[in-house]
């Protein structure tokens, strides 16, 4: 990364391995104390609100390298290294020598990330960043204008809206920057990490020049200098698995473990209650212990209408939408029957109610024995709704809870600092019904910003009042998954979660203990390492992780059928392992139709894999014996 002044502006451009990346491009940020709205539009000229971009020059660069590796409390790997050189640059104005800030940026291999730090002592109202993205000609970009909503590839005009991050942008190989290209191409992420205190941002195209990309914040920022904003990420790759791979960057630049003794938070996989009883309570603890689930959830209803402010979280009063009887739940039963089998607890509890009564609910849970919640529609993107997330998942740790975020809430990073978040949503997953092309663009999106909770089904069904009765298949009010059993066994290894749901719209009673749900069973949701074997965006993926001596590896295609080879390379050298294959068409004898093969493999074994379309296959891998 360089950065330069040039006629009383600072800009900087990025080169991977002697490509551009970023074309020249203006850095600047806004810190006007006058409290007007401005449009994210407006252009350059409009100088009230220009304070930090115009009459700027660089005086004075300090550096300093780092070169560390640190232990997650879990993770996808066991171990993360923390490699980089910073540069901290000064930046004075011209017209007054005494006002001065920093740019802060930190070249990894990785990546480059910089952020904007105000070194005074004045107050902030920050309106705007003028933090530009010039990307080569010829540049796709993968949008979508919400964090739950599809990914479209586009050229870098005319977009429908502004661009949830991450942003993943297809760049053609040139060395020149003209756009002259071979027809290769390579992968550019753009993002933010530690977006904590702040608000959050998004990405629009720049009214007034050509392939250019701003950063638009959800709205004004009001604090105290000294203070910084979150960081700006830049990553390249040859290839987008790599970006997968890489993804612990964002873990960097947060702040290391503030919980004192972490070793209470355990990760799982976990299930729902749907049915807001006693005796799917009790059920559920059961199948639990038997499919080896270390979690059940009480869903949305359990202590009334969500989505009234007259709900009271203290109490277990059902909504009567979801279960007319009002003595139907004995929820401290079930607690006290899930604790004396080892399973946990999470309670679903909308942000109105957390709202309202954080501070008294959160020790009331944890003497009932509640392990976790899972906030329900929160609010993000504006100042005061970030800082107070944080804020309330900081106070659940306090008490000893865990916490899984639903909704538009996207992670930069900030389980490193309090891992008890172990999920949260932010994606398009299986309560939308997504086609599998969907599930192939994820993992090089949205999970390289980190855990995502998709829900994994299995049973491939949801009864919805909704909808009209589906003659075809002779069921009433039935919603149909759009992919394969096995492709969503695969979800569960390539989607990463430290708190899977798994059977999603699925009771109990509904399994007819399938032999393929031995790997559901098996499965970890935490990991000592994890490689991308091959893939393509919106094509497919292969993704092999590691827990102990065991391997788990999962291959998902789009809507097509596909022909892969699976190379075992990833494998220790000169030992044999024994791997069982789980596939699509191959067990006539079951509803689901998921053959089951053992076959001997070392690292200089490839399979051949031959997926159904918007099908899956996955592999549990374990040492000979």
């Amino acid at each position: 990364m360089r950065i330069y002044d040039n006629g009383g502006k600072i800009y900087y451009s990025v080169d991977y391995k002697n490509m551009p990346v970023i074309l020249e491009s203006l850095l600047g940020i806004s810190s006007s104390q006058s409290g007007k709205t401005i449009d994210t539009g407006a252009t350059l000229d409009d100088k009230a609100f220009a304070d930090w971009v115009d009459d700027m020059k660089l005086d004075s660069v300090a550096e300093k390298f780092m070169n560390t590796k640190w232990t997650p409390v879990y993770g996808e790997r066991s171990i993360y290294n923390d490699v980089y050189k910073e540069y901290t640059v000064g930046l004075q104005k011209n017209n007054n020598p005494n006002k001065r800030m920093n740019i802060i940026v930190r070249a990894y291999n990785e990546g480059i990330a910089f952020h904007y730090m105000f070194v005074g002592n004045e107050y902030l109202h920050i309106t705007r960043e003028f933090t530009q993205y010039t990307m080569p000609e010829g540049t796709l970009a993968y949008f979508t204008p919400r964090a739950q909503a599809k990914y479209d590839l586009l050229p870098l005009k005319n977009w429908p809206d502004e661009s949830e991050r991450p942003l993943l942008l297809k760049i053609p190989v040139s060395s020149t920057g003209s756009g002259a290209s071979n027809g290769k191409t390579f992968f550019t992420l753009l993002t933010e990490a530690g977006m904590v205190n702040y608000a959050r941002t998004k990405f629009i195209l720049d009214r007034n020049k050509p392939n250019t990309i701003i950063g638009t914040i959800y709205g004004a920022v009001d604090d105290i200098a000294p203070y910084s904003t979150p960081w700006r990420v830049i990553m390249a790759a040859e290839k987008a698995g790599d970006l997968l791979e890489n993804n612990y960057l964002l873990l960097n630049l947060n702040e290391p473990c503030k919980i004192k003794d972490p070793e209470w938070i355990r990760p799982g996989k976990i299930m729902r209650e749907v049915t807001l009883s006693t005796e799917g309570g009790l059920s559920l603890v059961d199948f639990a212990v038997k499919r080896n689930l270390q979690y059940i959830h009480f869903d949305a209803g359990w202590y009334g209408p969500e989505g009234s402010k007259l709900s009271d979280a203290t109490t277990v009063t059902l909504d009567p939408a979801r279960n007319k009887n009002p003595d139907a739940l004995d929820l401290h039963k079930v607690i006290r029957y899930a604790k004396s089998k080892n399973i946990g607890v999470f309670l679903y509890v909308n942000q109105r109610a957390l709202y309202q009564q954080l501070d008294t609910i959160l020790p009331l849970y944890k003497s009932w024995g509640i392990s976790g919640v899972k906030f329900g529609f929160v609010q993000v993107g504006s100042h005061y709704w970030t800082k107070w997330l944080h804020e309330a998942i900081r106070k659940c740790a306090e008490n000893g809870l865990l916490v899984d975020i639903h909704d538009e809430y996207r992670p930069t990073g900030f389980s490193r600092t309090y891992p008890n978040l172990l999920t949260q949503e932010g994606i398009y997953g299986n309560e939308e019904f997504p086609d599998a092309t969907n599930n192939v663009t994820l993992p090089f999106t949205r999970f390289t910003q980190g855990a995502g909770d998709y829900t994994v089904c299995y049973y491939r069904r949801k009864w919805d009042d909704d909808l009209q009765p589906d003659k075809s298949h002779g069921l009433v009010n039935v919603r149909f998954l759009k992919t394969t059993p096995a492709h969503q066994l695969a979800i569960s290894v390539v989607f990463y979660s430290p708190l899977q749901y798994l059977y999603w719209y699925d009771k109990p009673s509904e399994s007819q203990d399938e032999p393929e749900l031995e790997f559901f069973d098996r499965v970890p949701t935490v990991w000592d390492d994890t490689k991308v074997v091959h893939g393509e965006v919106g094509e497919y993926i292969t993704l092999a992780r590691r827990s102990g001596d065991e391997w788990f590896v999962a291959t998902m295609t789009n809507n097509d059928a596909r022909k892969l080879k699976i190379p075992f390379d990833f494998l220790p050298e000169g030992r044999k392992y024994t791997a069982k294959i789980f596939f699509d068409k191959g067990n006539k004898k079951t509803r689901t139709q998921v053959g089951i093969k053992t076959i001997t493999v070392t690292n200089k074994s490839v399979i051949d894999c031959d997926l159904q379309p918007s099908g899956g296959q996955v592999i549990l891998i374990e040492p000979a014996k």
